[in-house]
């Protein structure tokens, strides 16, 4: 084994410790934790915004914004009327435990039954380093082409459900929906997918359901 190898195991093994601990201060609170990653211009905020509004008098719900500069996304959420920690990656391309567990302390969790993290956008990076959610979710897009499967197996491959965003946007572009589909299938057999457009609000309604039932199935453990 060269010697960057073992460093690199010795990086995600550390990351993966503090993110059981993440998990373990999520659980005590019993705060369901939702992990949202996706590419730049995926219409990740939109999701999440338009996600929140639609569970926020069902749930208490709190948020944690990934990005390598500014607050825009955090003010974003905050906006909303729910509590919001802005991480700022610094060049990072991913969220890792470590930045995470400096974020939880500064919500209280103990007030809050979901948490929704919006992960810095790559298709890369994320799929490495665990952070303690319960729930990770990939967002993809009509524009992004449908060939994102193929070309980054490993997002696919660690996800509980996929989101395919911007479907209004279908008519203008050359999406082939069965290649997508065979694609997250053959990574991630039997995951969720959800066609939806945060635009138009087509296809929540059976996306916020599926999700209502994994949040509630928490809470009622």
């Amino acid at each position: 084994m060269t010697k960057s190898v073992s460093v690199v195991e010795n990086i995600l093994g550390a990351n993966d410790r503090i993110a059981e601990a993440n998990r373990q201060l999520l659980d005590s609170t019993k705060t369901y934790a939702v992990n949202f990653m996706a590419s730049p211009g995926a219409g990740k905020t939109s999701v999440i915004l338009r996600t929140i509004d639609a569970l926020k008098d069902r749930y208490r719900i709190g948020g944690i914004d990934g990005d390598i500069a500014t607050t825009i996304d955090a003010d974003r959420m905050a906006a909303t009327g729910i509590p919001a920690v802005q991480i700022n990656t610094g060049g990072t391309c991913h969220l890792d435990a470590v930045m995470v567990s400096g974020a939880l302390p500064k919500l209280n969790l103990d007030e809050l039954d979901m948490l929704i993290i919006e992960n810095v956008g790559n298709l890369i990076c994320p799929a490495s380093f665990r952070i303690g959610s319960h729930l990770d979710v990939l967002i993809a897009s009509v524009p992004e082409g449908d060939d994102k499967p193929y070309k980054y197996p490993k997002m696919y491959r660690g996800v509980s459900a996929v989101l395919l965003n911007k479907i209004d946007m279908l008519p203008y572009f050359d999406f082939d929906m069965d290649y997508f589909r065979k694609g997250v299938e053959a990574l991630n057999p039997g995951l969720a997918f959800f066609p939806v457009s945060a635009r138009t609000g087509e296809g929540f309604d059976e996306y916020l359901q599926w999700l209502m039932e994994q949040v509630d199935s928490y809470l009622g453990s």
